[in-house]
């Protein structure tokens, strides 16, 4: 069932206002990663805000979707996701990268109530949600288990043999989602190391796949309720999405992979991240 006008509309605001908890986040902590932060909100709001059964209040809550963020780099993003749903407090988003903090570099399953695999290291992020999918079919659990993957994972080998296993163990509970924004640190994925065609691949992995514009909420949120139907095969929605989306300083931009907003950047991104409302009044 799709979203109506109205879901759509308050999705799209928490998308914006995370957006500034991301930027704000960053910037408070002079490092981070920006833009593969900024291309997955969307898919992560749909996920969190609409799809995934799970309970902020009982973080190991057993039959809870689980949710493997492959791209660690884009923790800011998640952060601010799970802190607006409850599971601490929004003020601990200041103390991003602190020491002593809950809230590390990269996701951190022994610090962070609500992450579920901590990741950083690119490609790895599906072989360990591959896991997590067969020991829930082992445990005889109705949950599934969604995987958010980056354009450097799929540069690892890794990430196509947990694929062909996800294909191979016939694991339906499985659903990944590629942020496709084609930017990664170094440069465009295509002169950094190509992985088109990407649908291609998935399919001949064995996958149901699905592409979609990653910032239509409306979309997203579809796709995520196809993937969530039976099916005896695992599934994957390729997201194509812009690196640093929102920020017109940094959308499209490898130089914001890893790099905070600066005091000057953070004012900009408040003024073109305000209410539209707000935006025309200034």
């Amino acid at each position: 069932m799709g979203l109506s006008h109205q879901e759509v509309e308050e999705l799209q605001e928490i998308a914006r206002q995370l957006r500034i908890d991301i930027v704000e986040m960053l910037a408070k902590a002079g490092s981070g990663h920006t833009g593969g932060s900024m291309s997955m909100v969307e898919i992560l709001v749909a996920l969190y805000f609409r799809h995934m059964r799970h309970r902020p209040h009982e973080p190991c809550w057993p039959d809870r979707d689980r949710l493997v963020l492959s791209k660690g780099h884009g923790a800011p993003a998640l952060y601010a996701v799970l802190a607006r749903a409850g599971y601490f407090p929004r003020e601990e988003l200041s103390r991003l990268r602190v020491l002593g903090s809950i809230l590390q570099g990269h996701p951190d399953m022994a610090k962070t109530p609500g992450i579920d695999f901590s990741s950083g290291s690119i490609g790895q992020g599906l072989s360990a949600a591959c896991g997590m999918a067969l020991a829930a079919r082992l445990d005889k659990k109705d949950l599934r288990v969604y995987s958010v993957l980056g354009d450097g994972d799929m540069q690892e080998g890794q990430t196509w043999e947990a694929a062909m296993a996800a294909a191979h163990y016939g694991l339906g509970n499985l659903s990944a989602i590629v942020d496709y924004n084609r930017v990664q640190s170094d440069g465009p994925v295509e002169e950094v190391m190509e992985i088109s065609p990407l649908a291609a691949k998935w399919q001949a992995f064995g996958w149901r796949m699905m592409e979609i514009d990653g910032h239509n909420l409306a979309d997203v949120s579809d796709a995520l309720e196809w993937t969530s139907g039976k099916a005896e095969s695992p599934s994957v929605v390729i997201a194509h999405t812009i690196k640093g989306k929102g920020l017109s300083f940094a959308e499209g931009k490898a130089s914001y992979h890893g790099v905070a907003p600066s005091k000057a950047e953070l004012e900009q991104a408040r003024k073109e991240l305000a209410p539209k409302r707000e935006r025309v009044v200034r």
